[in-house]
């Protein structure tokens, strides 16, 4: 894929002081886009190196490494599919997404870390209680998770995409399948999101009654105690939409769906199509309008405050698993189930980090060498010296050479 013509470094370099200047940001977001306005810049520093066969010369500036930026994550998105692989059983898997209604877009924002939490725990939950009816599993079952909180045109979306598999492990250790497998859903949606309303607005009002969520100030009906009765009765009698999709095709299929998902930011780059003083022009699908490709213009410091909504609280896990996928059971539950499954099945020793990184740019690379020259396409680039990184201060006009030690 090309380069784009404009990133997102390009609008906070235009609109990211106006945005400060708003205070429409908190001091978290305000670092966010710092770090994202200086990703391979001089700023961050760098190395320098040159060809042993032509001579080319090439400055590569140090990437900011948040995981808010658009450039950051193909690498690390490589490398966690990597580690992922030996985990994925020879099951159906199925892909249920959790939303939250706009109604509680403005607790949303005040309050993230107790909302987002509460959505991961309500997902789980409905999904742990339909799995331990003998109905439908009656066994242990596990899921991963995903949370996303844009929509396509950058408005406030909270939703988690789940991954589940087909079945679970019972309590003799013996795995069952789902009563459904094979068929759309694992299970039913019109009872799926009856029973997580039910649990998220039971876990929300005892926040909410006990003082502990911060109230919008415009959220006039959650300050007096007859319109907070109107308010959540409304939100009892509306249904939440808890969707279900078909089920994967096979376990490549899920990698390749994680591998969107999980390190996915708000808007790509690809996405700007035009940066200007009038405002920024982006790309979208209007799923209202059959997924059709549109495109949208928004001032400049909308934009970018549109953008800051999606940053997740500091130290806030934006994926987790759950059940006989989680850290504390997924070995034990993994190796019963292929015991049951597969039992011949070799399991390859697991990388360190180091090595998924390795193997994850080499792929990144299409094969090709790291070092491989981009101009004569032979010979090898070679480290000759570094970019000093320059902190807060403003890059100089010429970049401080300083040569290895040999």
């Amino acid at each position: 894929m090309s380069r784009p013509k404009w990133e997102m470094s390009d609008v906070i370099a235009l609109f990211g002081e106006k945005l400060r200047e708003s205070g429409q940001v908190n001091t978290w977001q305000k670092k966010t886009l710092t770090d994202l306005g200086q990703c391979r810049t001089s700023l961050l520093g760098g190395h320098v190196e040159a060809c042993t066969g032509c001579g080319t010369l090439k400055i590569s500036f140090n990437s900011c490494r948040n995981r808010n930026c658009p450039k950051c994550q193909a690498l690390e998105r490589e490398a966690w599919i990597l580690g992922r692989e030996g985990d994925l059983l020879p099951v159906v898997y199925y892909h249920v997404v959790f939303t939250l209604p706009s109604e509680l877009n403005g607790l949303c924002l005040h309050n993230p870390q107790f909302m987002y939490d509460t959505l991961f725990d309500s997902a789980w939950a409905t999904l742990r209680q339909f799995a331990a009816d003998p109905k439908w599993l009656g066994a242990k079952t596990g899921s991963t998770m995903v949370l996303h909180t844009w929509g396509q045109n950058l408005s406030l979306h909270p939703h988690v995409h789940c991954i589940v598999p087909g079945g679970g492990l019972d309590a003799h250790q013996k795995w069952q399948k789902a009563r459904a497998a094979g068929d759309k859903f694992l299970y039913p949606v019109h009872a799926m999101w009856r029973v997580y309303r039910a649990i998220f607005m039971k876990k929300m009002c005892v926040a909410l009654e006990a003082g502990k969520l911060v109230l919008p100030d415009d959220e006039t009906a959650l300050h007096a105690p007859a319109s907070y009765r109107k308010w959540k009765n409304q939100l009892h009698s509306k249904p939440w939409v808890v969707y279900a999709k078909r089920p994967f095709g096979g376990p490549k299929q899920v990698i390749e769906y994680l591998g969107r998902y999980t390190h996915k930011t708000a808007i790509s780059n690809h996405r700007i199509l035009d940066v200007s003083e009038q405002g920024v022009r982006f790309a979208y699908k209007d799923y209202r309008d059959k997924g059709k490709k549109k495109e949208m213009t928004l001032e400049g410091v909308e934009f970018l405050r549109r953008f800051t909504l999606h940053f997740p609280p500091r130290g806030f896990r934006r994926m987790r698993h759950y059940g006989i996928l989680s850290n504390a059971q997924k070995s034990r539950a993994l190796a019963a189930i292929r015991a049951n499954l597969s039992p011949n099945q070799i399991v390859e020793p697991k990388r360190t980090r180091k090595e998924l990184r390795a193997v994850a740019l080499t792929k990144l690379m299409e094969g090709r060498p790291m070092n491989w020259c981009p101009c004569c396409k032979t010979a090898t680039m070679v480290r000759i010296g570094v970019v000093a990184p320059q902190a807060r201060a403003p890059p100089n006009v010429l970049p401080v050479w300083l040569p290895l030690e040999p």
